[in-house]
């Protein structure tokens, strides 16, 4: 059992939670319904788990009115095995985004607040016509994402004391020995291999077999094209599986990383698949990193809309996307040119995208500046550069100069942690699932 994050935060809810539902959103696949249903076995005497995909019947919880003690009663008469106690039965709805009765019923049970109610779903089919339903003020939101570097490292049973002496050198900005950095590059390129998709790193602890991982990442791949094709609107179906293929393109076999539409198609323009990329975004299926015209806050301010990179939400599907041989050479660190800048920059994206922030990236034609990516963290801008070497990081070091909001940056490396001058941290490309 791979031991996630948001089990902590969970039981945080369980005990501060005032009046309100948790919601438990994410990409598909990135083990909601699973970590939902060991926290039900450990905090619970029982759980009524109702799967709307699974059971699409039991909507008919819900068509009624929507008092508490009606829908118990109904559940009830559908699970009579089931007491359904308040304080110790968890009322589990799985796949919410199907019934969107059940999500207008959030507002009930948190007024009433007898029951714990955990709703899990992806943003995929939620009618934005009937935004006005949604119970805005009576639920806590959890976002869920792909296993992570640090969760991976537990699975692979790397201990939290191994995992406190790594946290040690990167406070004290020490060197790494060499032996311990060595075996964590080697681990983070396995974890860039396998990405975080909860299936594919639960396969690979399991068989340490990457063919195997391959199928697990190629049939999540067919799941997310399947989703394409049963949500998206008709004149959207074609044009956003394409945009969603040709990232794997866009980003590993091209040294420019925006995403470029002539990528998709030959001859292809915004007019036509801005909208396509617009829907991967709402149904949760892609990341964007923005271009902005000036580094200083706020940075949605200075964003635009129409240059950006798009990225997978996990490395797990974009690996599905590339040969089997892409696996084989990242892990035996054989990779050269773009792919091998490209897939690191890939790696630190999804790093930091796992910890919820917004990413940016700035160029400017003229002077050949440029950012590779960029956040905002507590009103700081904090600039980051990604080198597939250990090679300067010139632009890095002139906005930290020149800017009087910028006091320090990062430069993740393939390589050991390096003396902090000019206001440049300078840490091992596995660092970032710890800063």
């Amino acid at each position: 059992m791979l031991k996630r994050k948001v089990t902590d935060y969970m039981n945080n809810w369980v005990r501060t939670k005032n009046k309100k539902c948790l919601v438990v959103q994410g990409a598909r696949q990135t083990g909601k319904t699973y970590i939902i249903e060991r926290f039900a076995e450990d905090n619970y005497e029982e759980v009524v788990e109702i799967n709307f995909k699974q059971i699409p019947s039991a909507m008919d919880i819900f068509s009624g009115d929507l008092t508490v003690d009606n829908m118990v009663m109904a559940m009830r008469f559908r699970f009579p095995e089931k007491k359904i106690l308040p304080g110790k039965t968890l009322i589990f709805l799985d796949e919410i985004q199907e019934c969107q009765e059940a999500i207008t019923s959030l507002k009930f049970w948190a007024i009433d607040n007898r029951y714990d109610v955990i709703a899990s779903g992806s943003l995929l089919g939620i009618d934005y016509k009937r935004a006005s339903s949604y119970p805005i003020g009576y639920v806590d939101y959890l976002r869920m994402y792909g296993v992570d570097f640090e969760e991976f490292l537990w699975g692979m049973g790397i201990s939290e004391q191994m995992i406190k002496a790594l946290l040690d050198y990167l406070h004290s900005k020490t060197v790494i020995p060499a032996a311990i950095h060595s075996e964590m590059m080697n681990y983070y390129r396995q974890y860039i291999a396998i990405g975080g998709m909860p299936e594919a790193v639960q396969k690979y602890i399991d068989t340490k077999d990457y063919r195997e991982v391959d199928k697990i990442q190629r049939n999540l791949l067919q799941g997310y094209q399947y989703d394409i094709a049963h949500y998206a609107t008709a004149e959207e179906k074609v044009k956003a599986e394409k945009c969603y293929l040709s990232l794997a393109k866009q980003l590993l076999d091209k040294e420019n990383h925006k995403f470029q539409y002539k990528e998709v198609e030959h001859g292809g323009r915004a007019q036509k698949y801005f909208s396509s990329i617009e829907w991967l975004l709402r149904a949760d299926m892609v990341h964007l990193c923005k271009r902005v015209t000036d580094v200083r806050f706020d940075l949605d301010d200075y964003a635009r809309e129409d240059f950006f990179r798009a990225y997978t939400t996990d490395l797990s599907l974009l690996m599905a996307m590339k040969d089997f041989s892409l696996k084989q050479h990242i892990v035996e660190n054989t990779l050269e040119g773009n792919s091998k800048g490209g897939i690191y920059e890939c790696a630190i994206a999804d790093a930091l995208y796992k910890k919820g922030y917004s990413l940016y990236f700035y160029k400017n034609e003229t002077t050949k500046r440029e950012i590779d990516m960029i956040i905002q963290k507590d009103g700081l801008i904090i600039p980051i550069e990604v080198k597939s070497g250990n090679t300067r990081a010139n632009s890095l070091k002139l906005f930290i100069k020149e800017k009087k909001d910028i006091s320090y940056g990062y430069k993740f490396i393939d390589g050991n942690i390096g003396a902090g001058e000019d206001g440049i941290i300078t840490l091992p490309l596995y660092m970032i699932a710890f800063i």
